[in-house]
């Protein structure tokens, strides 16, 4: 679990009810798109702490309610009340992929914003997903699918932004 102090999820505004919720308000970037998280980091002092999440409800708008493991009181997480949340580094908003072959026709881009290619085929190998990427000049790219490596997909422009280890291009 890394952190990723470039990803504000919100800022924790009050404690919900006695069983230890916290209310976060989302950054408007969020509104509407919760990332799926087994944990995040909060800024206690300027320094970031883990905490593992039990449990989340999203009621809409800009409000997300938080439970984190071991904490069940509302004495316990008075605490927390004005700290900044930050996403940890292997969540991604939305980038769960459910259904990888759904992914055929994306355009492929890099965290860079180069375009690598067209998704031809998803290629699933024991243990490990493939995309296959058709460069502009016709040659297929092999890249590893992987939720670590994806930074965006947007469903609905078909476009899945991913941040391709270094010589990967190279050795295909």
């Amino acid at each position: 679990m890394a952190y990723n102090s470039d990803i504000l999820l919100g800022r924790i505004t009050k404690v919900s009810g006695y069983e230890g919720a916290v209310t976060v308000k989302l950054e408007r970037f969020f509104s509407g798109e919760i990332p799926y998280m087994e944990s995040v980091f909060l800024e206690i002092e300027g320094r970031p702490v883990p905490f593992f999440i039990a449990d989340s409800e999203y009621s809409g708008a800009d409000i997300l309610k938080l439970i984190f493991e071991g904490y069940n009181s509302s004495d316990k997480v008075i605490e927390f009340v004005g700290c900044r949340v930050f996403l940890t580094a292997s969540s991604n908003a939305g980038n769960r992929i459910e259904e990888p072959g759904n992914l055929t026709g994306y355009t492929v881009l890099t965290s860079g914003k180069i375009i690598l290619g067209t998704v031809e085929e998803v290629i699933q190998n024991p243990g490990q997903w493939l995309l296959s990427v058709i460069s502009s000049s016709k040659k297929a790219i092999l890249i590893p699918l992987h939720e670590d490596l994806i930074v965006k997909i947007d469903n609905r422009k078909k476009i899945l932004i991913m941040e391709i280890p270094e010589g990967l291009t190279e050795i295909n």
